[in-house]
């Protein structure tokens, strides 16, 4: 089975951006909102809206995928809830995708850089940031690792120049310019995770087996203190 012979539907709630997508044999349908707070009470009837358009159940689905981080924890805890759910119970395998990777691919499909600074900003001053770089298939790819780090801390080879992309370049844009600025070319600061490019990437990583039980699809927050911390004051 090619990647464009699945249907898979993906959701991300991991910023202040909610969405839902459906790929259908390479055709992708999105919903997509700007709604901080708001994602509990708009993702599922973005999910219910999407499969009635398409005639859909999510039995006769392939995969389920999400954005599984980093981000808000509470918003990336959304999502891998709601994804875990329908998994569990229509017994289809799930593709977590990075939500950095889901900024780089949606700014390589607009403006078809190939060398991409993914950043979300991580506030108390960090930020989340992974490099990516496209492949012979037009999909970007992790270089190295992903990261949370102070502005002053993120990491690029200064031999090639870099596309800056995402909320991390609007909340830290001086600080990460001042230390990066020799390797950075243009900048776009608004693009956030969405679920179109998570559908899409999640296509390719299903058809090459990629995929994991329910009970796997766990989230990436990177900043382990935060949320270890937010765990124990919910267990109190």
């Amino acid at each position: 089975m090619s990647a464009s012979q699945v249907k898979i539907l993906s959701l991300d709630t991991a910023t202040e951006a909610c969405s839902a997508a459906l790929y259908v044999n390479g055709d992708v349908q999105q919903k997509f909102q700007l709604a901080p707070r708001e994602h509990t009470a708009l993702i599922l009837n973005m999910i219910d809206e999407l499969l009635a358009e398409a005639g859909l159940k999510v039995s006769q689905l392939d995969a389920l995928a999400f954005g599984r981080g980093p981000g808000s924890f509470t918003g990336v805890r959304i999502a891998t809830g709601i994804v875990q759910g329908m998994a569990f119970g229509a017994d289809l395998p799930v593709v977590p995708i990075s939500t950095l990777a889901s900024i780089a691919q949606a700014t390589f499909d607009d403006h078809g850089h190939k060398t991409i600074l993914a950043t979300i900003d991580a506030r108390m001053g960090g930020v989340y940031w992974g490099r990516y770089f496209v492949d012979e298939n037009d999909l970007v790819k992790l270089d190295g690792v992903e990261a949370v780090s102070t502005p002053d801390q993120v990491q690029v080879p200064n031999d090639q120049s870099w596309i800056g992309a995402g909320s991390g370049w609007k909340g830290h844009y001086d600080e990460l310019m001042n230390h990066l600025e020799d390797s950075i070319g243009k900048t776009y600061p608004d693009y956030l995770p969405q679920s179109s490019t998570i559908a899409k990437l999640a296509a390719y990583e299903y058809q090459q087996g990629n995929r994991v039980d329910a009970k796997h699809a766990l989230p990436v927050y990177l900043r382990d203190d935060v949320a270890k911390k937010a765990v124990d004051q919910s267990s109190k």
